[in-house]
């Protein structure tokens, strides 16, 4: 964030100041005492084994001039005092957003059941063709995350990625609140988080909660292969552009499709992107990251890409040389004895779980076993069995053993 004094940094939040109105705060704002640097301001968070106002002194000693805090601590840096310091945080963001969005920031929302993490590595990679991106760490992509990623918005950012998750109804809608956005993506509706939403149907009246969001001058970019992310057409005011593995949509200002798509050894995908609508492109693409899924949330961030006006060989540039960003998603070791490892192990759902094992099973190798150590894929409801069930039935057809 843009630097601000203590007393300006109480007034954001609506707390009170405990202590040196003057001092500087800035530009970092962190949860992790070990991340703290000269100037930053440390949120003492509460959380399952430990409390954040233990991690106080630390953050001080390595250079946070300022804390936010539930109850006042004994430090010499200027401290906020607020009734909940989650909440001053997405308060906070909202007004460093605020005042970004008055300067021409761009903010792009991707939510989904599967691939915002991989999505938005592409799509920050394709931004930043364009001028400054602040995209998330990783997944950070719930109350907490969001919020963080945005503070790290300042004077030169023109992007700001914000993926969002939601485990209930109202989730995505309270972080388009604290960003809101400009472009909002949809990826698809799958079964994560089945057990919490109770149906897929439930699951896609949060997600559409993203589009719902958007201005009448903002973009809803959909997937035009999941109907049920298609028909969220119906539940945005904005513009609306469309993408697709499958060929050209059959609607949308802007349609991006893949064509003449093929894989090499690893499951690198290459096609050639084509657009159609207010912006027109042909161009090819060839993806450092692995799996057949990788090729949809190209076409994804492409479609943002070409919204926010950059030529498609820069869109298609970036995306080829984008190599996977976030841990434990599609790692790929060689190991010297010719054994691939490859580590998927971040998140699992159905939807995901297929993903990597098809993609796995296609890789090329001269011989040996397919091998895969799979864990519970959780959060399922009364679907837990059955979605356990086909998952191990997907990978005795493709030649798995466990």
């Amino acid at each position: 964030m843009d630097q601000l004094t203590a007393s300006e940094l109480a007034d954001l939040v609506g707390g009170r100041l405990v202590g040196g109105p003057a001092v500087i705060v800035g530009p970092d704002v962190v949860i992790d005492s070990r991340l703290a640097t000269p100037g930053a301001l440390f949120l003492a968070l509460p959380g399952e084994r430990s409390d954040g106002h233990d991690f106080v002194a630390a953050a001080v000693a390595a250079g946070a001039s300022a804390v936010l805090v539930t109850r006042p601590v004994d430090t010499p840096a200027a401290q906020v005092v607020v009734d909940d310091t989650t909440q001053a945080l997405g308060r906070l963001a909202t007004a460093v957003v605020a005042r970004a969005r008055l300067r021409g920031l761009v903010c792009v929302g991707i939510t989904g059941s599967s691939g915002k993490t991989s999505t938005k590595d592409l799509l920050a990679a394709v931004l930043r063709a364009g001028g400054v991106t602040v995209a998330p760490q990783g997944s950070f992509n719930n109350e907490i995350g969001v919020p963080l990623t945005a503070c790290g918005v300042d004077v030169h950012t023109r992007f700001l990625v914000a993926e969002m998750g939601a485990r209930g109804q109202g989730h995505v809608a309270h972080l388009c609140r604290i960003v809101p956005p400009d472009v909002g993506v949809e990826l698809n509706v799958g079964h994560a988080h089945l057990g919490e939403f109770g149906s897929v149907g439930a699951i896609a009246q949060a997600k559409g909660e993203l589009v719902e969001a958007l201005a009448p001058d903002g973009w809803a970019v959909l997937n035009a292969d999941d109907p049920l992310v298609l028909a969220m057409a119906g539940r945005t005011e904005a513009r609306v552009a469309t993408f697709s593995v499958r060929g050209e949509p059959e609607s949308g200002e802007l349609r991006v499709w893949a064509e003449n798509i093929s894989a090499d050894a690893w499951q690198r995908h290459s096609f050639v992107m084509h657009a159609a609508g207010i912006s027109r492109a042909d161009a090819a693409v060839t993806l450092q990251v692995s799996g057949a899924h990788q090729v949809g949330n190209a076409l994804a961030a492409a479609t943002v890409g070409l919204i926010e006006g950059l030529d498609a060989a820069a869109v298609a540039g970036a995306l080829s040389e984008a190599p996977a960003a976030s841990r434990w998603r599609m790692e790929i070791l060689q190991r010297g004895d010719g054994a691939l490892v490859v580590n998927d192990a971040y998140n699992a759902n159905p939807d995901s779980m297929r993903a990597a094992l098809t993609a796995l099973a296609g890789m090329r190798r001269p011989s040996g076993r397919l091998v895969a150590v799979l864990g519970d894929m959780l959060e399922l409801g009364i679907e837990a069995a059955a979605q356990h069930q086909a998952v191990g039935e997907l990978a005795a057809q493709l030649g798995w053993t466990t």
